[in-house]
C-alpha cells in the first residue's frame, strides 16, 4: 500500500456504513504512531494537518514533506488531509505539495461569505484532483466561535453543497473542539437528518469529547468521517510525564517519546476499529 486520497477512503467507508479515523499530525512522531496504528488495526487512515500545526512549524512545508514520506512507505492505505485551513493560500499551497484532500473552513463566516470563498477554493481544487471538506454551522472551542445550540440546518446544508460544490461536509451536531473529557451529546437525529438530505458525506469534528458509544451510534446514523486530535494528544502526553517521572536524570528525548509513540499507536488502533464498528475494549 501507498499514499491515497481521502476521497477513496471515505467513499469507501460511507458506502460500508461505516467510520474512517481522521487523526491530527503534531509533529513527526505523531504521524509515525498513527502509520503504526493502521497497521495494528489493519484499517486505513487519514493523517490531519491543521492550519494550526503548519503555523507552529513554521510553514506548511516541513510538516507536510515528512507526513507525505511517512504516508508513502505505510503498509495499509493511508491519505494526508489538510484540516481547517482559513486562507485559500494554505489550500492552494497543500495542492501544490500533494495533498489528495483539503478542509476550507469557512464555519465562522456570514453564510454568503462562507458560500463564496469555498465555491472559489473547491474548483481551484477540483481542477487539480483534489477532494474538498466545507464546514457549515460552527464547532465549538475554537477562538470562542462556539454558540451554546448551535447546530447545521439540513435544508441550508443541502443549498451550501450544492452552491459550493464541496466533496464532503463538516457539520455542527453537538460537539466541541479541545474537550477534555467525553461528555459531548450529540444530536443522532440531526445526524440521521443531514444524511437523507445530503448527497456527500458526513464528517464530526470535535471528537474527542465524545464518548465511544456515542461515536458508534453517530457512525450508524449516518457520520463518516471521524476527527480526532485532543483525545490522542492525552496518551501521548501522559506516557512522557510517566517516562519522565520514572527517571528524573532521562535527557535523551527518543527515550520518552518512544513510549509515547507506542501509547498513541495503541489507542489510535483501538479508535479505528470503534469508528469501523468492530468490537473493541
Amino acid at each position: 500500500m501507498t499514499l491515497v486520497s481521502a476521497r477513496d477512503l471515505v467513499t469507501d467507508a460511507a458506502s460500508r456504513g461505516t467510520g474512517i479515523g481522521a487523526f491530527n499530525v503534531i509533529h513527526l512522531e505523531t504521524a509515525e504512531g498513527l502509520v503504526r496504528a493502521s497497521a495494528r488495526a489493519g484499517l486505513p487512515v487519514i493523517l490531519q494537518i491543521s492550519q494550526n500545526c503548519a503555523d507552529y512549524h513554521g510553514g506548511l512545508e516541513p510538516i507536510a514533506l515528512a507526513t507525505l514520506a511517512i504516508a508513502r512507505s505505510a503498509a495499509t492505505p493511508v491519505a494526508v488531509h489538510l484540516d481547517h485551513a482559513e486562507r485559500p493560500e494554505l489550500v492552494d499551497e497543500a495542492i501544490a505539495l500533494g495533498f489528495g484532500s483539503v478542509m476550507f473552513d469557512g464555519g465562522a463566516l456570514p453564510y454568503d461569505d462562507n458560500v463564496a470563498l469555498t465555491a472559489a477554493v473547491a474548483a481551484r481544487a477540483h481542477e487539480a484532483g483534489v477532494y474538498v471538506e466545507g464546514e457549515l454551522g460552527e464547532v465549538g472551542g475554537k477562538d470562542g466561535a462556539h454558540a451554546p445550540g448551535v447546530r447545521t440546518d439540513p435544508d441550508e446544508a443541502r443549498a451550501f453543497v450544492e452552491a459550493t460544490g464541496v466533496d464532503a461536509l463538516a457539520v455542527a451536531v453537538g460537539s466541541s473542539h479541545a474537550m477534555l473529557d467525553r461528555s459531548a451529546s450529540l444530536d443522532l437525529d440531526l445526524i440521521a437528518r443531514l444524511r437523507a438530505a445530503l448527497p456527500v458525506p458526513l464528517v464530526l469534528h470535535g471528537s474527542s469529547g465524545v464518548a465511544d458509544a456515542v461515536i458508534a451510534d453517530a457512525v450508524r446514523a449516518g457520520m463518516t468521517k471521524i476527527n480526532v486530535s485532543t483525545h490522542l494528544n492525552g496518551f501521548f502526553t501522559r506516557a512522557i510525564r510517566e517516562t519522565l517521572a520514572a527517571d528524573e536524570k532521562l535527557v535523551d528525548s527518543r527515550k520518552y517519546l518512544t513510549p509515547a509513540r507506542e501509547a498513541l499507536a495503541d489507542e489510535a488502533a483501538r479508535m479505528l476499529r470503534l469508528f469501523a464498528l468492530e468490537q473493541v475494549s
